[in-house]
C-alpha cells in the first residue's frame, strides 16, 4: 500500500529541514495488515515550535508537544495529520495521564511508551520512490510477530502499562473486538485484576470506547469479552444482572444472552447506534421485575422500568440528550403489541405519538433484534410489514381540505355568507382544484376562484361539490394500494 502524497508531503518538509520523521502507532499496524488507515500520525525529533515552523498551517491544542497540520486534502482522513515529538511519559499519578512528559531523541525510546506491541511499531520512508516492500520497519517489541498471530500484548509489563493509563484495560478489549485477535493471557490476566482501576476513567473516554465496540462487526463479542475481563461491572453493571438469569417458554435464552443476541443481529443488518444500544439495553429491565420461575416466569412493566435504567446509564455515560431520550423511547416502547385485524389504527397512532414517529423505522429494527435475539426464525413476518404500512397510513398527511390556504371562515368572508352546507360544498370544490395542480394553494388565487364559485347557482355548487369528493376518495384510495404494495400487504 502506498503512502498517500499528503503524508509523503509532511515527512519529506522534516526531513529537508534535517528531523527524522516516522510513520507510527497505528496507522502502521493498519498498514501491516493491508488496511486503510483511519487516521495517520507522525512522529518526529523536532519540538513543537519547530514543527510549527516548518508547516505554517498548523495548531498546537495540548500539552503533548502534538502538532495537527492542515493539509487541504478532501479525504477526511487526511485532512488534518497529528505529528508528535518523541516523547517519554512520566509518573501517571492518577491512572490518566502522565504528571508531565519530556522530548526524547530516538524514536525507539517513543515506541516504548506506548500502549500494546501492535500499536509500538513505527515505519521510515525515504521518498515517494520507495516501494512498500523496502519500507525500513523499527520494530523492537515484536509487534510485527503479534499482528501475525492476531494477539493484543502489552508493551512490557501490563501491571506498569496499565497503572499508566487504566483506559487502557477497556481498549485493549476494543482493539481485539475490532481486529478480531486475542488478548495475550498475561495481559488478560493483568486486566483482570486490575479492572476496578477503570472507575478512575472519565465517563466521556468510557462512553467513547464503549460506543467503537458497539459500532464494530464483532460488538456481541466485544461486551462477552468486557464481561469476562471484569470490566463490564464498571461501565453497565446493569446488563451483568441479567447473567444466567432464565427467562420463560417464550425464550431459549436467559437474559444476558438474549440481549447478546439481539446485538449480534442489529450488528449483522449494520442498524445505527441507536439500535445496536437499544438492542443491548431493551430488557434491561426484566432482571428486577422477574416474578416466579421456569416457563410461566412474568416480567410485567419490565420496558418501563428497563427505560428508567437505560435513562440512568447514558445519562452515567454521559450520552447526550438527543441519544438518551431516542434510546430510552426505543426501549420504552419495544413491547408493543400487533395483530392483523386485532389493533386498531386509534392504537397504532398511539403508539407513533409516544415513540415518535421519526423514531418508528428504529423501533421496529429493535423489534426485529428482539425476535431474532429470542430465539425465532424470522425477524419480520407478515404481521410486522402490515405494521409498518398501518403505521406509515396513519403518519401521512391526511387528504382534506384543512390543506388549503383558505378555510371555511375565508369564503363567508369573501361571499358574505351565513354559516351552512355550502361552506363545506365550496371549500371541496377548492380542495379538488388543487388536487388537480397543487400549484393553485396560494391564498390569492383561491380568494379568485372563491369569487367564481360564489356566482354559481346552488345547484351547480353541490354537483361541483360531489365530483370533488369522489376525487379525493379515489386518491386515498390509490394512496393507500401503494402504500399496501410497498410492505406487500394486503
Amino acid at each position: 500500500m502506498k503512502i498517500p502524497k499528503e503524508i509523503q508531503f509532511i515527512v519529506d518538509q522534516l526531513t529537508k529541514q534535517g528531523f527524522e520523521a516516522y510513520l507510527a502507532g497505528g496507522c502502521v499496524r493498519d498498514l501491516l495488515r493491508k488496511v486503510i488507515p483511519k487516521d495517520w500520525d507522525i512522529a518526529t525529533n523536532a519540538k513543537p515550535e519547530e514543527i510549527g515552523k516548518v508547516f505554517l498551517k498548523s495548531f498546537s491544542e495540548n500539552k503533548f508537544g502534538t502538532v495537527t497540520v492542515l493539509t487541504g486534502s478532501e479525504e477526511p482522513s487526511l485532512k488534518e495529520v497529528e505529528i508528535t515529538p518523541y516523547r517519554i511519559d512520566e509518573k501517571y499519578t492518577d491512572k490518566r495521564h502522565p504528571d508531565s512528559i519530556s522530548f526524547t531523541e530516538t524514536i525507539e525510546k517513543d515506541l516504548a511508551r506506548r500502549d500494546f506491541t501492535v500499536n509500538a511499531m513505527a515505519i521510515g520512508i525515504k521518498d515517494e520512490k520507495t516501494k512498500p516492500k523496502d519500507y525500513a520497519v523499527i520494530d523492537i517489541f515484536n509487534g510485527k510477530k503479534d499482528l501475525e498471530k492476531k494477539i493484543i500484548r502489552t508493551v512490557g509489563n501490563p501491571e506498569d502499562r496499565f497503572s499508566e493509563d487504566a483506559l487502557r484495560l477497556m481498549r485493549a478489549v476494543r482493539f481485539a473486538t475490532t481486529l478480531d485477535f486475542k488478548i495475550e493471557k498475561k495481559t488478560a490476566d493483568a486486566i483482570k485484576k486490575n479492572s476496578i482501576w477503570l472507575q478512575a476513567i472519565s465517563k466521556e473516554r468510557i462512553r467513547d470506547e464503549f460506543l467503537k465496540i458497539i459500532m464494530s462487526d464483532r460488538a456481541s463479542q466485544g461486551i462477552e469479552l468486557l464481561r469476562e475481563m471484569k470490566l463490564l461491572r464498571y461501565i453497565i453493571p446493569e446488563i451483568e444482572e441479567g447473567y444466567k438469569v432464565s427467562q420463560n417458554k417464550h425464550h431459549i435464552y436467559d437474559c444476558y444472552e438474549h440481549y447478546l443476541h439481539s446485538l449480534e443481529y442489529a450488528t449483522k443488518k449494520n442498524f445505527n447506534k441507536y439500535v445496536r444500544i437499544a438492542s443491548l439495553l431493551h430488557d434491561v429491565g426484566k432482571p428486577r421485575s422477574k416474578q416466579g420461575q421456569g416457563s410461566v416466569a412474568t416480567f410485567y412493566n419490565h420496558e418501563i422500568i428497563g427505560a428508567k435504567m437505560t435513562a440512568q446509564i447514558l445519562c452515567r455515560l454521559r450520552f447526550s440528550k438527543k441519544d438518551i431520550e431516542k434510546i430510552t423511547k426505543l426501549v420504552r416502547y419495544h413491547l408493543f403489541y400487533y395483530n392483523v385485524d386485532e389493533v386498531s389504527e386509534a392504537s397504532v397512532r398511539r403508539l407513533v405519538r409516544g415513540a415518535g414517529v421519526e423514531n418508528m423505522d428504529e423501533l421496529l429494527q429493535v423489534r426485529m433484534a428482539d425476535r431474532i435475539g429470542s430465539g425465532v426464525p424470522k425477524a419480520e413476518p407478515y404481521k410486522l410489514r402490515h405494521l409498518k404500512y398501518v403505521i406509515e397510513k396513519v403518519s401521512q398527511d391526511p387528504i382534506s381540505v384543512t390543506m388549503l390556504k383558505q378555510n371555511g371562515g375565508d369564503v363567508m368572508r369573501i361571499l358574505d355568507i351565513s354559516p351552512g352546507p355550502k361552506i363545506g360544498e365550496i371549500m371541496d370544490i377548492l380542495f379538488g382544484y388543487v388536487l388537480a395542480d397543487p400549484e393553485q394553494n396560494k391564498k390569492e388565487i383561491l380568494e379568485k376562484e372563491i369569487e367564481k364559485i360564489g356566482k354559481l347557482s346552488d345547484k351547480k355548487i353541490s354537483s361541483l361539490a360531489s365530483k370533488a369528493k369522489e376525487k379525493r376518495k379515489e386518491l386515498i384510495m390509490k394512496r393507500d394500494e401503494m402504500t399496501k404494495k410497498k410492505y406487500w400487504v394486503t
